[in-house]
């Protein structure tokens, strides 16, 4: 029987995966049957899993055909709703259509009553002496009020910002094509000498910032070219050793056998670099450029992976998700990969020997060994294939740059998905997790670690997109919504209780 403090955190868990639907649910009404059918697609995505875990947490586990079901299932109703979708986006947008037609003309009735931009600004009191507050020169923002018109933005106020200035006003046109219009006239007025960003001002509605382009993010110097070696060449040390110490010896005392810790070490490796290939591979499709990474090594498992900067601007939020998961994906998908081939390949005699306790560390790597290895499960000690451990260290890493801060992979799905207010509470709340979780397992240094680097490295969020104010379409919302879950599954691990009750341990 499970005891009082496992029923209720189960029943949190449960609570919690129903509280995210009904707040996607929420969100999504509001965009009437389209937002319905696309948070149905969310739901499609997630439902194999908080299936799978549900039923597990109950002692209840299901075999490789019922996961296999559950995954069809999940992709066909995935695919059904997506047709769905289309057939009724079309109906939608004929209807938006024609709603442009008519706020087109209305706009055109109005434009006669209206004054025009220059003679707005010329006539006004407030900004006789504009040149004299906003760092732009008074020629070139003569030119940059041009760009604005009755179809796009119809800018009303002039605010000194940093070097640039704030426009406000309002947008006249759909979001993504009203911007696509305003930069392009920019450019065509200054070449890149200005950028222009479109996002939500302090009183809720779009305002349009100019910034000159000395502004953008900067490529890495060679003092930080060069730590980025010197990390490198550390983490290869460093995951070098955590094979040998996984292969029962230290590296440090014993060099003559480097040898046998190259094929754990390669695939550790392989998953670093899928992880990175899959940030660059999405980057190159946005024309964004991203610096070396600077890999964190360390004695427990290696390395925790890297910290890579952007040196470009990030066009759109869907871009920013995109480069975010891509490289998550990338190494998850091979970790998981790997855990799968690993479990199936071990036997009796496999060259590592761990014990169960092994499997109690993460819901998800013990719910799948539960699946593939069975009783065997029961044993104090099972013999696994190297794999196995390779895995499921990768899906740690993988996880760890999940986590829900700043600058971290997870932060920047948060930041995409959500907008940056959301971003910078979920960072505050995952330190605040670390910290709790540093002080009830003082054995346990990664989240004082974790803790540390999110502090004092990636606690700041990333700039904002050129475009701020178009939102990822809720299917990206479901894909990172299953990438967070699955973090948690990672990182969670099960309770000695329970993971005996499930048969994972006498």
């Amino acid at each position: 029987m499970l005891n009082t403090q496992e029923t209720t955190t189960i029943l949190v868990i449960i609570l919690v995966a129903f509280g995210l639907l009904a707040w996607g649910y929420n969100r999504a009404k509001g965009y009437g049957k389209l937002g319905k059918l696309a948070w149905l697609q969310s739901v499609s995505l997630m439902t194999p899993w908080l299936v799978f875990f549900c039923l597990f947490a109950l002692g209840i586990y299901l075999n490789i055909v019922g996961i296999l079901f559950l995954l069809v299932a999940s992709i066909i109703s995935y695919i059904y709703l997506g047709k769905k979708l289309r057939s009724e986006g079309q109906d939608v947008m004929l209807q938006n259509e024609a709603a442009q037609r008519i706020q087109e003309e209305e706009a055109k009735k109005d434009e006669n009553k209206t004054p025009s931009l220059t003679t707005e600004f010329n006539d006004s009191s407030d900004n006789k002496n504009i040149s004299d507050l906003i760092p732009i020169p008074d020629e070139d923002l003569q030119l940059i009020k041009g760009i604005f018109s009755i179809d796009t933005f119809f800018a009303t106020e002039t605010i000194s910002y940093q070097e640039g200035a704030i426009f406000r006003g309002n947008l006249r046109g759909e979001t993504e094509e009203s911007y696509q219009k305003l930069s392009e006239k920019l450019k065509d007025s200054f070449g890149e000498k200005y950028r222009l960003f479109l996002v939500e001002g302090s009183e809720g509605k779009p305002v349009v910032i100019i910034l000159p382009s000395s502004d953008d993010p900067q490529p890495t110097t060679l003092v930080q070219k060069n730590l980025a070696l010197v990390l490198l060449v550390g983490t290869v040390f460093t995951t070098l050793e955590a094979a040998s110490i996984l292969l029962g010896f230290d590296l440090f005392n014993n060099w003559g056998r480097y040898i046998e810790t190259l094929p754990i070490g390669l695939a550790l490796w392989g998953i670093f670099i899928f992880h990175e290939v899959g940030h660059r591979v999405a980057a190159k499709r946005y024309d964004i450029k991203m610096s070396v990474p600077f890999f964190l090594p360390t004695w427990q498992i290696g390395s925790f992976g890297a910290i890579t900067r952007f040196e470009s601007l990030i066009p759109t939020r869907n871009a920013l998700f995109d480069v975010a998961l891509a490289g998550p994906a990338c190494g998850g998908i091979l970790s998981f990969i790997l855990l799968i081939i690993g479990l199936v390949l071990s036997h009796d005699g496999s060259l590592f020997q761990v014990p169960t306790q092994f499997f109690q560390g993460s819901i998800l790597v013990g719910s799948l060994a539960k699946v593939v290895l069975g009783e065997q499960l029961q044993n104090a000690i099972v013999d696994v294939h190297p794999l196995t451990v390779v895995g499921w260290l990768g899906l740690v890493v993988t996880a760890l740059n999940l986590m829900p801060a700043g600058q971290l992979d997870g932060g920047r799905i948060i930041q995409a998905i959500y907008g940056r207010k959301t971003a910078r509470r979920a960072t505050i709340i995952t330190l605040v997790i670390l910290g709790i979780v540093t002080i009830f397992s003082p054995a346990n240094p990664i989240p004082l670690y974790w803790a540390v680097v999110i502090l004092f490295l990636q606690r700041d969020l990333e700039r904002p997109s050129l475009n701020e104010l178009t939102e990822p379409d809720d299917t990206r919302a479901g894909w990172g919504l299953l990438a967070l879950f699955l973090m948690l599954a990672t990182l969670i691990p099960l309770s000695p209780a329970l993971a005996g009750r499930l048969g994972i341990g006498g």
